[in-house]
């Protein structure tokens, strides 16, 4: 996954110690990996005047010393190149930020190899808040009958990811991971492994313990190349994050909510929101079901829904009353 051998020492120890060490993501690391590559291409680039694309630039030379030349100034001028070059969103150009933020701390506060970190100060870029999209539960309900309707041989299999994902709020990659092993054994509950290599138990209701019981059923005829994997495909293999991404695909389809942009992430918005809208699910609660480390990652979904503010306007004590029905005092007369 890392080209060891076309990055600076620096920059490999950092990958390696964002991912053994801290347990980060494999995908995270690989999108910081990325980043920091681009952001060094770039200051070489513009420091030396270089001919070649930026791309066919070496930054595997950089040492120590580069990197304790690089200043604030270098880091805005790059933010400014992604914004106004690459088109780059904010969001985009936060995630860049965050990236080169990482390594600079990594080089003064972990390794002491630098005394002043050039990211410090420096601003995240204003990313819009937007609301998490979420099917309803007239659409959820849509969504689990298409696989009762087109499910074929994979029916158990399938009805059992999307009522996980709908009910659960798990994430792609902690769904494709569970194991027969994670489960107990009386169905009550589901343990994951989450960002950081963090494992948490999630409580499973009727519903979804119904489901993994006939599911079950199933997978116990099946082989597999790993024999704990839960969801198996075609090819006796765990099912991989794309392989469910295309079942969800297909079923948003046939339920007629294809091209609206949902998607695996937005079932795991919709089990959060639908808990939250019950009104009787704490927001702390909510938090450690999703695996948040922060409460105010979770609390976009405490938004109040359109159909509550509606309800809250009519119930107005104004909400009914007739010009018809005022009366005038006297001395307005």
């Amino acid at each position: 996954m890392f080209d060891a051998e076309t990055s600076p020492r620096e920059l490999v120890n950092f990958v390696s110690f964002k991912l053994n060490i801290q347990g980060c993501s494999p995908k995270t690391v690989y999108e910081y990996h990325g980043d920091l590559r681009n952001f060094l291409k770039y200051y070489l680039k513009k420091k030396t005047h270089s001919q070649p694309p930026m791309e066919d630039i070496d930054i595997s030379p950089m040492t120590v010393e580069d990197f304790a030349k690089i200043q604030e100034a270098d880091i805005y001028d790059y933010l400014l190149y992604t914004a106004d070059q690459r088109r780059n969103m904010p969001a985009s150009r936060a995630r860049k930020l965050a990236a080169i933020r990482a390594f600079f701390r990594y080089l003064c506060n972990k390794k002491h190899l630098l005394q002043n970190n050039p990211a410090k100060d420096i601003g995240s870029p204003k990313v819009r808040q937007a609301l998490p999209k979420f099917l309803d539960i007239n659409e959820s309900k849509a969504l689990l009958s298409a696989v009762q309707a087109i499910g074929k041989e994979n029916k158990e299999r399938d009805y059992c990811i999307l009522l996980l994902f709908l009910n659960c709020g798990m994430r792609l990659n902690e769904l494709c991971g569970i194991g027969l092993s994670s489960i107990s054994n009386d169905l009550t509950t589901v343990k994951v492994l989450g960002k950081g290599s963090k494992e948490r138990i999630l409580y499973v209701n009727d519903s979804v313990r119904q489901a993994l019981a006939d599911y079950l059923k199933v997978r116990a005829h099946l082989s597999c190349h790993d024999k704990d994997a839960l969801f198996v495909s075609r090819n006796k293999r765990r099912l991989s994050d794309k392989a469910v991404q295309l079942l969800v695909k297909k079923y948003l389809a046939y339920a007629g909510l294809g091209g609206k942009g949902y998607s695996t992430h937005k079932l795991r918005h919709t089990a959060a929101t639908l808990m939250y809208g019950t009104g009787q699910v704490d927001v702390r609660v909510l938090k450690d079901i999703l695996g948040h480390e922060q409460l105010n990652t979770t609390q976009i979904y405490t938004h109040v829904s359109s159909e509550q503010m509606k309800q809250a306007t009519a119930l107005h004590p104004l909400a009914n009353i007739d010009k018809k029905d005022i009366t005038p005092r006297e001395d307005d007369e």
